[in-house]
């Protein structure tokens, strides 16, 4: 019977999830923050989600309502300025 003992995770491999509280100011200080580093971090995450909800035999809504949801988001937030100065100006 082999036993397996299971060795533990070092913290910089841990998803951000996966850490807990005492060992965050840890994980944040090991991440990789230079421009490579940030454009792999978007490239694991796009793939990532496109495996989960894009490419699947059975998709639905899910994934591009998410991508829609978000670009309708960003859009309010850009032109968030604006819209407030339309709220308050009076017609009369």
């Amino acid at each position: 019977m082999a036993s397996t003992i299971s060795s533990p995770v070092p913290v910089k491999e841990k998803k951000l999830m996966e850490v807990k509280l005492g060992e965050l100011p840890g994980w944040i200080l090991m991440q990789d923050f230079t421009p490579k580093g940030i454009a792999g971090a978007f490239q694991r995450d796009y793939c990532r989600y496109y495996n989960k909800y894009i490419n699947v035999k059975k998709g639905g809504v899910a994934g591009i309502s998410m991508v829609l949801s978000a670009y309708v988001l960003f859009n309010y937030c850009r032109s968030y300025k604006e819209l407030k100065h339309e709220r308050l100006r009076k017609y009369h």
